[in-house]
């Protein structure tokens, strides 16, 4: 009894050691070589486990790769001390919207996140199917904060009541995207900053 005991723990850390190399191993592999090049082999490979320890834990690579975006997510949420993550609502709405997007600026240049992040954006274009779960598991319950953020600044009079927020946050969300995706300029927090200022106060003159 005592025997299994002590080899209990011994056990789960070295799981929690497969799984952390599993997850390095996806994400590295897709960034290097591309979703359709990426292997339940290859990952097995990489991270030195066996292919049977995948199929045990996940049925395909794109559960894989979900996985250890999710876990990739966690750890910038615990770095940041904000776990679970939400967006902070500290009465004024610009400041906490200028402030993530800040964070995602950040989270955007960390070459640890943007090569897979591209990697899987480019796949996602080309392969409906795995766009959709990556949307659907990954991207809307991110939205689903700007959606709650929103809604509170409703309730505070900060937004027009009339106002969907699904729809508003992309005003300053999707053009974050486009730019970060095709290039088309620098991603710095007085570009963010000024994406909230435009979302908010609108064009025509004041």
């Amino acid at each position: 009894m005592a025997k299994n005991q002590s080899s209990a723990p011994d056990t789960s850390r070295r799981s929690e050691r497969s799984r952390r190399a599993i997850y390095d191993a996806a994400l590295a592999l897709v960034a290097e070589v591309g979703y359709p090049k990426t292997t339940i082999e290859g990952i097995a490979s990489r991270a030195g486990v066996g292919k049977q320890t995948i199929y045990r834990w996940w049925p395909s690579k794109a559960d894989v790769l979900l996985e250890a975006f999710l876990d990739l997510s966690g750890q910038a949420a615990q770095a940041a001390g904000q776990e679970p993550y939400t967006i902070p609502d500290t009465g004024d709405l610009a400041a906490d919207l200028k402030n993530v997007l800040r964070a995602t600026v950040d989270e955007l240049g960390n070459p640890a996140f943007e090569a897979p992040s591209r990697a899987l954006a480019a796949e996602g274009v080309v392969n409906e199917e795995l766009g959709r779960r990556f949307v659907a598991q990954l991207l809307e319950p991110q939205l689903q904060l700007y959606v709650d953020r929103l809604r509170a600044a409703q309730e505070t009079g900060e937004v027009r009541p009339d106002v969907d927020p699904r729809i508003a946050l992309e005003l300053f969300v999707s053009p974050l995207a486009q730019r970060w995706l095709q290039y088309t300029g620098p991603i710095t927090y007085e570009y963010t900053d000024t994406l909230v200022d435009y979302a908010l106060h609108g064009l025509a003159p004041r």
